[in-house]
């Protein structure tokens, strides 16, 4: 019995996921829209209505109130396009050719930005699906509707909200940087070659493309949270994770630099160790405090719940004031390493530098302070430039109240 139902767990748990559910509610507004078409006109086979909904039920509520209205332009034009060659040509290889010319042409006319590749293949399809220019103005109301289901869809059933896969993209990114700690502790115990220090440099540079990703997977999970009726609290969760990536993107970089000290550190003392046996020890014991902050960071600004968050913010706490001890350490110990040994004496300032400036920026206190200045820029934004945003957002959230 149980290896039975496991899989239909495991069904029901995609579709609860935001693409499990994004693509249920597609399916549903299109079916939707083809049987109101199929009621209110007496043309067969409506599929122009079903094709509408699909395009304008977006994957937030944001992107569909800001691009409906192009994309139901786009597929208007493309249906009267389509009805125009129709009536005058038929369909053939060269009327359908100079209709995808026209309807990429004229797509740019009537300014539908990014849609204008739509406006033809609406026109292919209509002119697929009835070469009678009769029928153009029921494909023209069967676009209406489906963009009127689409519209309405995402209003009375709100788009999946994707703060929970964000936060998984940035926890995974302040794990990674975590792992690169730990591994840089072992390099610096005993003596460590030039290659293997080199790449751990450039495991470092690859960050770069991870947070590429988790930055596309934030600005979804931030279109997802503008003008939705299911969070109440939308702006700060959207400035918390934003300013908690721009905190990540700085330490990667410093870790970055931080790799590239050690690395020149093994260039200059090729058959010796990098530092005293009391040195590494303590070196060890700070990348891994580190690696702790980081990650507890991390957990801080993906937590939603208060109480957990306040859980993480003391782990945060006691984990950077462990860090500044041990650093101080560090400090004296490389101080009295370098008046018996000066050589390379600036590697080591540099290194306390780079330490110094990734525990200033997961400083909580810097953060609170940034964090507020973000709220009252990002309000600020949105009451001057997008007012009808405010107002609607606080319609819906009454409605929904």
């Amino acid at each position: 019995m149980a290896r039975v139902s496991e899989p239909v767990i495991k069904l029901v748990r995609r579709t609860t996921e935001p693409v499990g559910a994004q693509t249920l509610r597609s399916t549903a507004a299109a079916v939707i829209a083809y049987v109101v078409a199929v009621w209110t006109l007496p043309h067969p086979a409506p599929l122009t209505a079903p094709l509408t909904a699909l395009l304008v039920v977006q994957v937030t509520l944001y992107a569909t109130l800001t691009t409906g209205i192009r994309r139901v332009n786009s597929v208007i034009v493309g249906v009267l396009i389509a009805s125009a060659f129709s009536s005058l040509v038929g369909l053939n290889w060269w009327s359908l050719g100079l209709t995808i010319f026209a309807s990429l042409i004229i797509g740019r006319l009537v300014r539908v930005d990014e849609f204008v590749p739509e406006v033809a293949i609406s026109a292919m399809l209509v002119l697929g699906v009835s070469q009678v220019a009769s029928t153009a103005w029921d494909r023209v109301l069967e676009t209406l509707i489906g963009a009127g289901v689409g519209l309405l869809f995402n209003l009375l059933f709100a788009p999946p909200v994707w703060v929970q896969s964000a936060g998984a993209s940035i926890d995974s990114l302040a794990r990674a940087m975590g792992q690169m700690f730990r591994t840089m502790g072992e390099d610096v115990s005993g003596h460590i070659p030039v290659r293997r220090a080199a790449e751990r440099l450039h495991q470092a540079r690859r960050l770069d493309h991870d947070i590429v990703e988790v930055d596309a997977s934030l600005r979804q999970a931030e279109e997802g949270l503008t003008l939705n009726p299911r969070v109440r609290q939308g702006l700060l969760y959207r400035v918390v994770l934003r300013t908690g990536l721009d905190t990540l993107e700085i330490c990667a970089v410093v870790l970055r630099v931080l790799s590239r000290t050690l690395t020149d550190l093994a260039k200059a003392r090729t058959e010796e160790t990098l530092f005293p046996a009391d040195v590494a020890e303590s070196l060890t014991e700070l990348f891994g405090q580190m690696a702790g902050a980081i990650e507890s960071f991390s957990e801080l600004i993906t937590t939603p719940v208060a109480e957990n968050a306040e859980e993480a913010e003391d782990r945060l706490a006691r984990a950077l004031a462990v860090s500044r001890a041990t650093r101080d350490r560090v400090a004296n110990l490389l101080l009295e390493d370098v008046q018996e040994h000066p050589r390379d004496w600036q590697l080591h300032g540099a290194l306390l530098a780079e330490v110094d400036r990734i525990l200033d920026e997961l400083d909580i206190d810097k953060r609170t302070e940034r964090l507020g200045k973000e709220l009252d820029r990002r309000a600020t934004q949105l009451h001057e430039h997008h007012p009808w945003l405010r107002a609607v957002s606080r319609r819906l959230r009454g409605s929904r109240a």
